[in-house]
């Protein structure tokens, strides 16, 4: 399951991040990695953007990142 197709509400914890180096490292900084547990807090209209928090940090993220990040849901 990629994070994409999760919803508002919704917690997961990553399993995998399908991206090159430099996205992979932009999102570690943020606390984005395998093994972290996030919640869906909000989607913009046709889900271009997500909200994401992970930890207690808020983080917006593309579609097509969401898109390489696989999940599963808790």
């Amino acid at each position: 399951m990629r994070l994409i197709d999760l919803t508002k509400g919704n917690k997961a914890t990553i399993v995998k991040i399908h991206a090159d180096k430099a996205l992979k490292d932009r999102l570690h900084s943020f606390g984005v990695m395998r093994g972290e547990e996030l919640t869906v807090k909000g989607c913009s209209l046709a889900k271009q953007t997500m909200e994401i928090e992970v930890g207690s940090t808020l983080i917006a993220v593309r579609a097509d990142e969401a898109k390489m990040i696989e999940v599963e849901k808790i």
